[in-house]
């Protein structure tokens, strides 16, 4: 079904009813509501739609896939961002499914998987019945860090000593959250230590980031840097700087330390004046696919990484006193994701809202294609956006 949204933008003016400079983003809402309720009745609870394989089959994420979360987040923000209350049902429904996950202690990727679903859902409701399984899941995550190293382990894999990725910069903004919720200090600390080891080991002098630094997990001395899901050990894979730029903004939101604010600004400007970033503001996989790599084949774009960006930095300018770059550039960011050239159309894409990002390419895994969590900070975007521009469903 699709869900009528009429936007009026509450400045200075009379509002008034489709504003032309908005007609994209009430399009969009619909082609939300409608991909969203559609996927809704196709997938299954426990088994949420991750991406869309080279045969054209959907992949699945079962309940100890690292991005189980986020089809119930999106619903939840969809919800959100159109009104229509049978998302919001839908939520609560493909949200209860990931129960089980509160036991899972093998993985940094509780934030992903419990914060996106069960934190929006209480965030959004109210309902205390959320909070068991998000006690359950900041806990385990917790135990994950490491005082004497200062960061929290990301993989169990054997053939890493003590692995942190970048991404784990995501899941620090459920320590801080349960920090508050559960009042435990601790939760905080171990967020706060972590940022600022992986502040001072997984960033170069132009500030972009390593993926995965290796550490002796008896002395903490860094064992190896390297990008396993980039180009090169020494290249600036994009959803990996994306994940940085977000990190730190929420770091400092959550802190106040000037350091991560500071570190923010420094990634956004190493991604707002990257050369080789495309005119439509997605970038390629990697920034450092060029020369006689850079061809269709070898340098697909990565929506999700675009995604990420433009929601760190509408949340990055409500951090600092003159925002409005931020704003801008997650504005055209936005108005290129929700064009025809990375937006389904509605009844395509096998129900998912984006097209066209990339999972991991040197392992041939996703390559352009649907993935969930595109959709997931493409939808948190929005929202953002509609909260700074005062846009009313």
């Amino acid at each position: 079904m699709v869900v009528a949204v009429t936007i009026a933008l509450n400045c200075c003016a009379a509002p008034t009813q489709d504003a032309p400079p908005l007609n994209w983003f009430k399009k969009t809402t619909e082609v939300i509501a409608f991909q969203l309720n559609k996927a809704a009745q196709t997938y299954q609870p426990g088994q949420n739609p991750r991406s869309v394989n080279p045969n054209g089959t959907v992949r699945t994420a079962g309940l100890t896939d690292w991005t189980t979360g986020f089809f119930p987040g999106s619903l939840w923000y969809g919800y959100e961002l159109t009104g229509d209350k049978h998302l919001a049902e839908e939520a609560k429904k493909f949200t209860l499914a990931l129960d089980s996950v509160r036991n899972i202690t093998n993985t940094h990727d509780m934030g992903f998987m419990l914060y996106c679903s069960y934190g929006n859902a209480y965030r959004i409701t109210g309902d205390k019945t959320y909070l068991p399984v998000l006690a359950d899941g900041a806990k385990h995550l917790y135990n994950r860090f490491n005082p004497k190293i200062g960061v929290i382990k990301s993989w169990d894999f054997s053939w890493w000593h003590y692995p942190v990725i970048i991404d784990n910069m995501m899941n620090l903004e459920y320590l801080y959250w349960g920090a508050k919720e559960f009042k435990n200090p601790n939760y905080a600390i171990a967020a706060n230590t972590h940022a600022t080891t992986t502040m001072k080991n997984h960033y170069r002098k132009d500030y972009s980031s390593y993926h995965v630094v290796d550490y002796d997990p008896a002395t903490g001395k860094v064992l190896r840097k390297a990008t396993h899901q980039g180009l090169t050990d020494e290249s600036a894979w994009a959803r990996g700087q994306a994940w940085g730029l977000y990190g730190y903004t929420m770091c400092y939101e959550n802190s106040k330390d000037p350091k991560f604010l500071a570190q923010a600004e420094h990634i956004a400007s190493f991604i707002m004046n990257h050369p080789r970033t495309p005119k439509d503001k997605i970038p390629v996989w990697d920034y450092d696919v060029h020369n006689a790599l850079d061809t269709e084949e070898r340098a697909p774009r990565d929506a999700s990484a675009a995604a990420v960006i433009a929601s760190a930095l509408l949340d990055l300018s409500k951090q600092v006193k003159n925002g409005e770059k931020y704003v801008d550039y997650a504005e055209q960011i936005l108005k290129s994701l929700s064009s025809d050239a990375y937006l389904a159309k509605p009844g395509e894409n096998h129900y998912f809202l984006l097209k066209h990002s990339v999972g991991a390419f040197l392992y041939n895994s996703e390559i352009d294609t649907p993935l969930d969590y595109a959709d997931y900070y493409y939808l948190e975007a929005l929202k953002r956006y509609a909260e700074i521009k005062k846009i009313n469903h």
